[in-house]
């Protein structure tokens, strides 16, 4: 007799927040499986962490295999950005695709997309934070059929807010909830239709809580002093929220069901968003232009002003950002200050300029319909043809993309000069410090590439991947040979991890047991293993539950 295998994904849920919770008696559901089954840690790629976790799962490959890095590209031969969404599945397609021997539901599962060789219902991008992928299901109707009964996530596609705008992130908690609410309601009814061999599904409103209400629940973010409500925990009402809709998903599970929780990656303060896409961006400006600033100038010997928390602020992130474009006249340093972003935005072309290579502001990008607007590395692109090297639009570490001649289509940098440029650049970044501790910015600089000539189409668009500390975040940073940059305000307040958790339980799982620390590889193949599926030979982790037959090729 098969055993079925339910599989409940929380994205982003960092193993260290489940474990505390568990044991301080908020997540109930969860701490019952892990009394009654197994439990460990995962592991996940440092690079791209924010990018590849759920197409590492859905393949059971990792970005060096499938070559999918991230859903924003540079197309080849320019420096044009384009948003590419979900990896295709041409080359390796999701674990699940079984064809006719087994029976499958997936629902909402981030970072997939319908496949033909999957025997069962889809349904993609209900409510999935960042799905990377349009909103269908198979059979068609059913996703209609769903949206008619539950309604629709009230989140999709605006599941953010401005981390300093308290009544908006009430707003963003109620709608995550409601969502929560709906999703338990069909993934019920879905497990009732029929005796699925795998029912697989995935909480997203873990991701979009933990970037936008972090510093509301957790002290070691420098917002949380100032913001958070002590009698209330958003992000704790988040979780719990999903964790009593587990026990509602569970009630509907077979007995004799292994039933598995986990996640692939984590979330800590945000330490990658400001060095990432604004330091780093601003960092090569001055690198490129000797003597020039584009943003956010501070002296560097005088000590940092408080977080920005009022006044600009109240403009938004962006236009609190834009607001600090450094600009040498004073009638347009005053207007870009105290003007209104939008309002400024249509005053600037009819302000003359300095010569000085210039940026594009984030509403002039609105305004010409480019969905990355809000990346301040954007902001730079009117100049990186005429850059050494230039930032990348990043979502987790930092992206550099060296202009190489015969590469790019203005490229400056010759293929003899390409290491020493990357030596060059990597002893500045090592140099960067938190302008409030005077700690290192950056823990490490990982070269894609053997040399300049490597032109694998699977290697990620960076030549150099910047992998910043994880101890404290920051709003200014300073390099002894280029200044301060900042203060500015923060975005996001929680940021990836690559560390998540597996939970386990069902027949021949030894209660309370532990496991060795897994990968996120891992995951798929112990599903499959769970299944009594066949585990691709192309996949390149191991099950971490050996109950059924083994790895077959």
């Amino acid at each position: 007799m098969k055993n079925p295998v339910i599989a409940i994904g929380l994205d982003a849920a960092d193993n260290s927040l489940i474990e505390a919770w568990m044991s301080q008696g908020h997540l109930n559901n969860l701490a019952r499986i892990r009394q009654q089954g197994t439990y460990t840690h995962l592991r996940n790629f440092d690079c791209y962490r924010a990018e590849t976790p759920w197409t590492t799962f859905l393949t059971g490959c990792s970005p060096q295999k499938t070559g999918y890095w991230a859903p924003v590209k540079l197309r080849q031969g320019s420096y044009d950005i384009t948003e590419i969404g979900a990896y295709d599945f041409g080359e390796y397609p999701p674990f699940y695709a079984l064809e006719d021997r087994h029976r499958v539901a997936i629902f909402d599962v981030p970072h997939s997309r319908p496949c033909k060789q999957v025997n069962g219902i889809q349904v993609y991008a209900w409510g999935a934070h960042s799905p990377l992928a349009p909103t269908e299901s198979h059979p068609p109707q059913l996703l209609h059929e769903l949206e008619r009964q539950y309604g629709k996530h009230p989140t999709l596609h605006k599941d953010f807010a401005s981390c300093l705008d308290l009544a908006a992130l009430h707003r963003l908690r109620q709608g995550l909830e409601a969502g929560i609410l709906g999703r338990a309601a069909i993934c019920q009814d879905l497990l009732q239709r029929e005796p699925w061999d795998l029912f697989l599904t995935a909480f997203g409103e873990t991701h979009s809580a933990a970037h936008y209400l972090w510093h509301l629940s957790q002290p070691d973010h420098p917002l949380h002093a100032l913001l958070a409500n002590t009698n209330d925990d958003p992000l704790l009402a988040v979780f719990k929220a999903v964790d009593q809709a587990i026990g509602k998903i569970l009630a509907q599970a077979p007995e004799n069901a292994y039933v598995l929780v986990f996640s692939g990656h984590g979330m800590g303060a945000n330490v990658m968003d400001l060095p990432s896409m604004v330091f780093l961006p601003e960092l090569l400006y001055r690198f490129n232009f000797p003597g020039q600033v584009g943003i956010a100038a501070g002296q560097l010997g005088t000590p940092p002003t408080s977080p920005l928390i009022t006044g600009r602020a109240k403009r938004g992130s962006l236009g609190a950002l834009w607001s600090l474009k450094h600009d040498p006249n004073p009638l347009r340093r005053f207007l870009r200050k105290n003007t209104p972003g939008k309002i400024f935005g249509r005053l600037e072309p009819y302000l003359n300029y300095f010569q000085q290579q210039n940026l594009v502001s984030p509403f002039q990008l609105q305004q010409q319909s480019e969905p990355l607007y809000y990346q301040p590395a954007l902001w730079y692109k009117p100049c990186w043809s005429q850059m050494k090297a230039f930032a990348l639009p990043s979502f987790s570490e930092g992206y550099i993309r060296i202009n190489l001649q015969g590469r790019e289509p203005a490229g400056v940098v010759t293929t003899a000069e390409y290491e020493a440029l990357c030596n060059e650049l990597s002893q500045h970044l090592y140099r960067l410090t938190d302008a409030r501790t005077g700690k290192p910015m950056v823990k490490q600089v990982i070269r894609t590439r053997q040399d300049a000539t490597d032109c694998d189409p699977k290697l990620p668009d960076a030549d150099l991947v910047v992998i910043w500390q994880e101890d404290h975040a920051t709003d200014v940073v300073a390099s002894p040979t280029f200044g301060r940059i900042g203060p500015v305000p923060y975005f996001r307040t929680g940021s990836h991890r690559s560390r998540g958790f597996f939970l386990a339980k069902g027949p021949g799982i030894v209660p309370g047991s532990s496991l060795p620390i897994g990968h996120a590889l891992d995951l798929a193949p112990t599903i499959l293993n769970l299944m009594g599926a066949a585990i691709p030979e192309y996949c390149e982790g191991k099950s971490m539950l050996a109950t059924t037959p083994t790895l077959v090729s």
